[in-house]
């Protein structure tokens, strides 16, 4: 290898590196913009965080796709920044300054943990059992009241098999009997139903950090401890 090849490649190689370090960054921006006006962020804002550069940006955002930190769609736009939505997923969840997309029913009920300044939140959606519109105030002081239940069909090891769809199935019920109607109809496996208080505490914790630099997903062991933490044990919960 020529003394110019090798010089040029320890400056592609450096370049990689530098690229590779703003993955952090555009994270952060991304999860911030959500947390703080209910939307993605916008192409200057990306370019912000990557020094400048959208180029470096949307690199860094396919980075962060392939590593579970965010979804993107079709189009290269973040759809999906868990426990935001840049997508309608069935749910509206408004806080005294801000209105978001749920994601679903979890991380619907995991936003007022996570965004500092909105300490409660009204959770609206309909049952896709029997179309009954119904509206939750969520906070951080313990679960809302209510005979509602949350139905995940997908295992926990297969959630990111097709994570919008995912999404889209963990919805919120009027009661059980509306879950086995729906799951009939639809053809849709029943899965595992959580009461209210079991919801709230599985989103309480789960995304703490994740609008801080650091933030680390957690491996699937840690996963099934967080989850037996909260009550939720057996297959469906990686046990």
């Amino acid at each position: 290898m020529s003394e110019l090849t090798t010089a040029a490649t320890r400056i592609q190689t450096g370049r990689e590196s530098l690229d590779t370090a703003w993955d952090e960054d555009v994270r952060v921006a991304v999860y911030r913009a959500f947390a703080v006006h209910g939307r993605p962020p916008t192409a200057p804002e990306l370019a912000d965080a990557a020094h400048g550069s959208l180029a470096v940006a949307k690199q860094a955002l396919h980075r962060l796709d392939a590593a579970r930190q965010l979804v993107l769609d079709e189009c290269e736009h973040v759809a999906l920044a868990h426990p935001f939505a840049a997508i309608p997923l069935g749910f509206s969840v408004m806080g005294a300054r801000t209105l978001w997309w749920g994601g679903c029913a979890w991380d619907s009920f995991a936003i007022p943990h996570l965004v500092p300044d909105e300490p409660e939140v009204l959770v609206s959606t309909r049952c896709p059992g029997c179309g009954e519109p119904s509206a939750l105030v969520v906070g951080r002081e313990g679960p809302p009241s209510g005979a509602q239940v949350a139905h995940f069909p997908v295992p926990a090891a297969r959630m990111w098999d097709d994570v919008r769809r995912t999404c889209s199935l963990q919805r919120l019920f009027c009661d059980e009997s509306c879950v086995d109607g729906w799951a009939g109809e639809s053809g849709t496996a029943k899965g595992s139903v959580l009461d209210l208080d079991t919801l709230w505490h599985l989103a309480s914790g789960w995304y703490a950090g994740r609008l801080d630099h650091g933030y680390r997903r957690r491996e699937p062991a840690e996963a099934a401890d967080y989850f037996r933490g909260v009550g939720l044990t057996g297959a469906f919960w990686g046990e």
